[in-house]
């Protein structure tokens, strides 16, 4: 039914189903949804068996209408029925309320017209709601997209539609059960805007149904690509962080629990599940069980009254792209070695080229054991070069070069830290927080881009790597600055300035 039309399934198994299910089917056909049930045969061969009592087994029914009618042996009290309809046409139930049972004699004409009822073996019947419950195991809710929808009448879904991708490295975080990487996942700002229309329940609430789809799978599956098992989870987000639409970071989610999630996490296309929260806003997280499980999905809700759900993206920027100016005054006693140190290797120009810049660096760096790193390549020492030479000269000077050097010790901290394990590198997890550390706020589309340009084969990023990226997202802010006159945030570039900027850079 969802291939066909683009909609929502619902499943429930009769002996779990929720309390209020009567309501969830009259509501479901109120807003035009498909229904099916069935009655599972526990052997195979049964299949398409009819029972005693007219039901076949193993076989797909339509529910039509759910009705409430007033039965006078019942003393003014109303009595739940349900319409389900045998596709073949023919073989119906004869229990009670079936075609020509002694049920309907108790009905009077106006409430036998509002039920349509028919004596005739077309295949469609009606059955008490406990009838059906007792009968059949499960059944199936198929919401209609509006689009699908073009009667005026029927009351409509509200449905927002998101699509994601979970990275290996950087935004396939895996499920609660890994708190380190949980929080990479794409996350979903849910804003419920209005209580259901329900005057004679005392719960208030917003109903949502929450679905998540693998894409693509099947495609792949020739491939030997099986369905991963996915799941999501759904937090209340703080008042004070309301309208803000950072993602939120990793101490969030270790010191708050969800409100809501699914039942498991399940190897199956789709996970969906209907839920009630009062209004408010949520962020939904996505993921697949494992970590580093690379996939596309589909992340769609479907909610009686207004909603909105949209992909949280941090704003790009940076803290400090601008080099802050060297104060004036008397030399420290730092300072003079460091002016020794650079006129040694710099020699009588006071400048220093690349291959100098990457003797003097891995000279210091070697001093410290814990970073575990063959030191600098002659590539990044150049990107470092384009970084700092304010003059366009291609080599640095000693006020340029004390720049570059306190940038190089502030990030080797940065590092450092997240290093706690002093393997030499940092897990491309992590790499967003040191990201972040370093003063750049980035987003989801970046951080792939990162792990993808500077991460090993094990996701691991290492220092000489750390410091290039660092030093390359500086430049690129700083140009950016610089071009970007009137701070609107985009610039105009010719074929030469890209060029001149790119291939130095």
């Amino acid at each position: 039914m969802e291939d066909f039309t683009g909609g929502v399934t619902e499943f429930y198994e009769m002996k779990e189903a929720p309390k209020e299910l009567y309501k969830i089917m009259k509501k479901a056909l109120e807003r035009g949804s498909l229904m099916g049930c069935s009655i599972d045969s526990l052997v195979p061969a049964r299949f398409e068996t009819r029972t005693v009592t007219g039901l076949v087994k193993g076989h797909a029914y339509s529910v039509t209408a759910v009705e409430e009618c007033k039965a006078s042996q019942h003393k003014e009290a109303k009595v739940r029925l349900v319409r389900l309809r045998n596709p073949w046409g023919q073989v119906e139930w004869n229990g009670p309320w079936s075609d020509n049972s002694k049920e309907w004699a108790t009905l009077s004409k106006s409430e036998k017209e509002k039920l349509q009822h028919q004596s005739a073996e077309d295949g469609e019947f009606w059955m008490s709601f406990e009838d059906f419950k007792k009968n059949y195991t499960k059944i199936e809710i198929c919401n209609l997209t509006p689009d699908a929808l073009e009667d005026d009448k029927i009351h409509k879904w509200t449905v927002s539609v998101n699509e994601g991708r979970w990275v290996r490295g950087c935004s396939a975080g895996g499920c609660r059960n890994y708190p380190d990487t949980f929080w990479t996942n794409p996350q979903y700002r849910l804003r419920l805007l209005e209580e259901d229309d329900d005057p004679e329940d005392n719960e208030v609430g917003c109903t949502f149904v929450v679905a998540l789809m693998q894409k693509n799978r099947r495609k792949e599956r020739k491939m030997g690509a099986n369905l991963f098992t996915i799941g999501f989870a759904i937090y209340e987000v703080p008042k004070e962080m309301h309208g803000n639409k950072q993602h939120m970071q990793k101490d969030f989610f270790l010191f708050s629990s969800s409100k809501a999630r699914c039942k498991s996490y399940i190897n199956l296309r789709e996970v969906t599940q209907r839920f009630r929260l009062t209004p408010g806003e949520y962020v939904i997280v996505p993921s697949t069980y494992e970590p580093h499980q690379e996939g596309e999905f589909i992340l769609r809700v479907f909610s009686e009254k207004r909603n909105t759900s949209e992909e949280i993206e941090n704003r790009i920027e940076a803290d400090h792209p601008v080099p802050a100016p060297a104060s004036a005054g008397e030399e420290s006693e730092e300072d003079q070695q460091f002016r020794t140190i650079f006129q040694e290797i710099a020699g009588e120009d006071m400048e220093i080229t690349a291959n100098e810049l990457k003797n003097v660096l891995n000279r210091v760096i070697t001093k410290h054991k814990d970073l575990n790193t063959e030191g600098f390549s002659l590539e990044s020492c150049r990107s470092m070069i384009a970084l700092m030479d304010m003059d366009g000269t291609g080599r640095l000077n000693l006020q340029e070069f004390r720049h570059l050097w306190n940038k190089i010790k502030q990030w080797q901290g940065i590092f450092k830290h997240y290093n706690a394990d002093q393997s030499g590198s940092i897990n491309s997890y992590e790499m967003r927080n040191a990201v972040n550390d370093a003063g750049f706020r980035l987003n989801n589309q970046l951080y792939d881009i990162i792990t993808m340009r500077y991460a090993n084969e094990n996701m691991n990023i290492d220092f000489d790597s750390f410091i290039s990226c660092l030093v390359r997202l500086e430049a690129m802010f700083r140009a950016f600055q610089a071009f970007d006159q009137d701070g609107d945030g985009t610039i105009r570039l010719s074929v030469l300035e890209w060029l001149q900027l790119t291939m130095y850079a």
